[in-house]
Order: C-alpha cells, then sequence, then structure tokens
C-alpha cells in the first residue's frame, strides 16, 4: 500500500510538472521563464481573424486614396495633400502596426529584446503622425473658412509640404527620445524570458500625443463653426442685388464650408475612435499588452486608419471616379494624370 501510494505521488508530481513546463514560455529555463498567458477563444478570434481583415482593408482602401491624390493632377492642392498624408500614416498602420502588434500580444515574446523595442516603435510613430495631420488639417479649414481672401498665399502647396516633413519628422524624433531608455538597454524592464515590456511615461505621452493635438483640434473648428454660421447668416440675409454681386465670392465660401464638414467628420471619427483609448488611460487604468481591454482598444485605432477611405467615397465624387479609373487601370494611359476629376 505504502509503495503503490508513492508511485501515484511520482506520477502525479511527473505530470504536474510537464503541465508546469508545457506552460512556459522557455521550459529549459525553468526558474528563469515567462509563464504562457491564458487566451479565450474570443480573444483568438478578434487577433487571428478580425485584426488581418482590417489591415488588409486599411491597405487596400488608403493606397487607393494615395494613388488618387498622387496620380492626377487635378488633385494637387493644398488640403489634398494633407489627405495624403493622412493616408499614408494610415496606410502604414495597416503595413507595419498591425503585423507587429499581432506579435506583441503573442502569449510569449520570441524574437529577442531589440526587436521588441524595434516592433514597439513602428505603432508608437504612427499614432503621433496621424493626430499632427489631424491638426494640420484643422488650421488647413481654420484659415480656408476664416480667412479665405488670403488662403491661397498663407498656405500653399510649398507650405503645406514643409509643414507635413516637419510634422513626420517630429513623429520620429519624439518616439526616439521617448523609448530611448528601452534603445539604449533592450530588455531592462523584464522580469523573465518570454516577456516583451517597453516603459514609457504615461502621463508626458498622454499630454503630447493626445491632449494638446486635441485641445488645438476642437479650439480650430469651434472657430471654424462659429465663422460658419454666421457666414450662412449673412449669405441668407443678402438682398437680391448684392446677391448677384457677391455669387462667385458665395460659391467659393461655400466649398469651403463643404469642405470644412467633410473633413470634420472626419476629426469627428478620429476623435471617437481615439478618445476610449486615452480616456482609459486617464482613468488610471494600467494596459496589459495582449489583454481584452487592449485588443479592444487597438482595434478602435486599426478602424478609425481604414474608415477615413469610407468616408471620402461617400463625400468626394473626385475619389469615387478616381477608384473607377484606378480599377480599370486606366491610369496606366500615360496621358490619365491629366484626368478631369473634379
Amino acid at each position: 500500500m505504502t509503495e503503490s501510494y508513492r508511485c501515484s505521488t511520482f506520477s502525479f508530481s511527473l505530470v504536474t510538472e510537464t503541465m508546469e513546463e508545457a506552460e512556459l514560455c522557455f521550459p529549459q529555463l525553468f526558474n528563469t521563464s515567462c509563464k504562457k498567458r491564458p487566451r479565450s477563444q474570443t480573444e483568438a478570434l478578434l487577433i487571428y481573424s478580425l485584426l488581418p481583415c482590417f489591415s488588409l482593408l486599411t491597405v487596400v482602401l488608403n493606397l487607393l486614396v494615395i494613388i488618387s491624390i498622387s496620380h492626377f493632377r487635378q488633385l494637387h492642392t493644398p488640403t489634398n495633400l494633407l489627405l495624403l498624408s493622412l493616408a499614408v500614416s494610415d496606410f502604414l498602420v495597416g503595413v507595419l502596426v498591425v503585423p507587429f502588434q499581432i506579435l506583441l500580444i503573442e502569449p510569449c515574446w520570441f524574437l529577442g529584446d531589440l526587436a521588441c523595442v524595434v516592433c514597439a516603435i513602428l505603432p508608437f510613430f504612427s499614432v503621433p503622425a496621424t493626430a499632427g495631420n489631424m491638426v494640420l488639417i484643422s488650421v488647413d479649414r481654420y484659415v480656408a473658412v476664416c480667412d479665405p481672401l488670403r488662403y491661397p498665399t498663407k498656405l500653399t502647396q510649398k507650405t503645406v509640404k514643409v509643414l507635413i516633413l516637419l510634422c513626420w519628422i517630429f513623429s520620429v524624433l519624439y518616439d526616439l527620445l521617448f523609448l530611448f531608455d528601452n534603445l539604449r538597454q533592450p530588455g531592462r524592464f523584464n522580469s523573465c524570458y518570454g516577456e516583451c515590456v517597453i516603459s514609457v511615461n504615461g502621463t508626458a505621452d498622454l499630454v503630447i500625443r493626445f491632449i494638446i493635438p486635441i485641445s488645438a483640434i476642437i479650439i480650430l473648428y469651434v472657430r471654424v463653426f462659429v465663422v460658419a454660421v454666421s457666414q450662412a447668416r449673412s449669405m441668407r440675409s443678402h438682398v437680391a442685388a448684392v446677391k448677384l454681386q457677391r455669387s462667385l465670392t458665395e460659391t467659393v465660401q461655400r466649398s469651403e464650408l463643404k469642405a470644412a464638414r467633410t473633413l470634420g467628420i472626419v476629426i469627428a471619427v478620429f476623435l471617437m475612435c481615439y478618445c476610449p483609448y486615452y480616456g482609459v488611460s486617464l482613468s488610471g487604468y494600467n494596459f496589459v499588452i495582449g489583454s481584452s481591454v487592449n485588443i479592444a482598444m487597438f482595434i478602435l485605432v486599426i478602424f478609425n486608419s481604414c474608415l477615413n477611405p469610407v468616408i471620402y467615397a461617400f463625400v468626394y465624387p473626385w475619389f469615387r471616379k478616381s477608384v473607377k479609373l484606378i480599377v480599370t487601370l486606366q491610369i496606366l494611359n500615360p496621358r490619365s494624370c491629366q484626368t478631369k476629376v473634379l
């Protein structure tokens, strides 16, 4: 009886040890290996089906925007250059951010400490680039609506290109400085092997990436809204003689106001998709990479990147016409860049 009990105890301990090893990222490093995080079927479904679909959709739709604005000369306007820059940042989200994010939320990290930091940098620089482009779009609409006479001289194509370049340079430099400690000594914040831990200053990140850009966007668009309302009232109060004299000016103003409304929708969608993420941060909740909350917030960010081209398709006739020319391969014609799409 005693011998049989001992044998059973030994068998049980052997099975337990085998199960513990199976739950480790590196079974050979029994004492220093991280344990695999348990994952529900819902999380697995979101990660391996929904995220890749969003990624593919984001890449294809934003590529259509990039080709449209780059190819057709009639679309080379300051406002469209800003939309092009926004499409590039959204395109990079689909190409780089989603695949690397899927790796980051795996139960174990097997690619090493340096790859961990590199994979973290890519999502980081795309977010401030997107926010920066939104601020530039708000500035563009503010000048166009509030100072329409000087808009063509204030925001030329050259000026907008310089602003876009500065926006991207700032995004890259900010991330390199922000993650400097992680780059200087990769893996210094890991507590075990098989872990990818990135240390960031959450307060500074919240202020620079979210509060400052969002505050600027809201202030500018509130001003645009006030001016738009006053202009609409002014137009309705014109007498017939004055109305005839200023018809051209009013047509231009209506065009700018329509563009402001359209881009206002884009910015509103941006706020709806990003506010939950930073709202959770403001509440004091600590994100754990791979957690259900982290995955849900990330899906919202990806959703924003693939939604912008859908908005353009509903609002801009030139985008629908451009997509038709691209899909039917008519852009392969050497003179297709001169096609009138407006």
